[in-house]
């Protein structure tokens, strides 16, 4: 009797969760609108301390990077070290959750996450940080509408314009501008390489300022990426192989850096950190529907998923029409 009670119960439980989620997820926000380039929208962000804080993703933020400005290198490095079917899957990677799901279970926690791309953009732009059930239902159902209706140039552009690098620096503008001093489509190979090793952890396991060495390690690991997909050509490897990344402005302890962060923090961008030179804003000009500048690797049709890995020319991250 108490058996068919508990199972009563656990039945009852499961369904009326079910219901919570399928209510929950009527009252997802559009992701409709992220196809306009000229958007803006405020999301809140964590600082390290905890505080949220608003950003602004969009042209008005003085960091924001379009997509024709972001180096072609930078793109695929972090396709390739944080998704590398992100061509091929349609929001959600079922292998790569596979994997993530038998890695967790011999080590005996949650070690492994499987989010593509597309489920951070939609974790970053529209969810809370909370690790739930319910949130990772919405996560997906969100990265699916957003494959639906966003060109994969275009969730790639916004996944880099929103990623934290640092402490307060949201973005690969930012990122540029915080570590190397200069304006995105300026940044070499080895920056790209290095900006995208941080991904993984850039407040412990991947802060360079702690971890230069493991930061440079997994940077030429992505270079090595690069190489084998043939986004650079055997010279342009050797030569982003024998360079350092000068960070050598911003040799200074972490905590210091925060403190300067949180006392300029400016409520207009929604960004902040030291105070660097301020790069022009982006007219919309600038802004192309190209999705990435002139490339080393020859092009291919517009959509083209990259080629396989055995050293065969990558072509430029394009975009298809939607």
């Amino acid at each position: 009797m108490n058996i068919k009670k508990l199972l009563y119960l656990a039945i009852g439980a499961v369904v009326v969760y079910g219901a919570y989620i399928a209510v929950s997820l009527m009252f997802l926000p559009s992701v409709e609108e992220l196809k306009n380039r000229r958007m803006n929208m405020t999301i809140q962000v964590r600082d390290w301390h905890g505080e949220y804080h608003p950003l602004t993703v969009g042209p008005k933020n003085r960091y924001w990077t379009p997509s024709g400005s972001i180096p072609a290198e930078m793109k695929w490095a972090v396709i390739l070290a944080e998704d590398a079917n992100f061509y091929k899957h349609e929001g959600i990677d079922v292998k790569a959750i596979k994997n993530a799901i038998k890695y967790d279970l011999e080590k005996k926690s949650f070690a492994r996450g499987a989010s593509t791309i597309t489920q951070q953009v939609a974790k970053n732009l529209f969810l809370s940080r909370e690790k739930t059930i319910t949130r990772k239902v919405k996560e997906i159902v969100l990265a699916k509408r957003m494959e639906e209706e966003l060109t994969k140039g275009r969730i790639i552009e916004l996944y880099l314009n929103v990623v934290e690098l640092g402490p307060m620096v949201y973005g690969i503008g930012h990122g540029a501008r915080y570590y190397f001093g200069k304006p995105a489509s300026a940044l070499t190979p080895r920056e790209c390489a290095f900006l995208a090793s941080m991904l993984p952890g850039p407040r412990v396991a991947y802060n360079p300022y702690k971890n230069l060495d493991k930061v440079l390690k997994r940077s030429n690991m992505i270079l090595r990426l690069l190489r084998n997909k043939g986004v650079l050509s055997a010279g342009e490897y050797q030569q982003a192989m024998g360079q350092e990344p000068n960070i050598a402005g911003l040799q200074r302890k972490v905590d210091v850096s925060i403190e300067r962060v949180e006392a300029v923090f400016e409520n207009v961008t929604g960004v902040t950190g030291p105070q660097e030179p301020v790069p022009a804003p982006v007219t919309e000009g600038e802004s192309s529907s190209q999705e990435a500048p002139a490339a080393t690797p020859p092009p291919e049709p517009a959509g083209a998923a990259p080629e396989g890995e055995g050293g065969a020319a990558a072509p430029p991250v394009q975009e298809e029409q939607k």
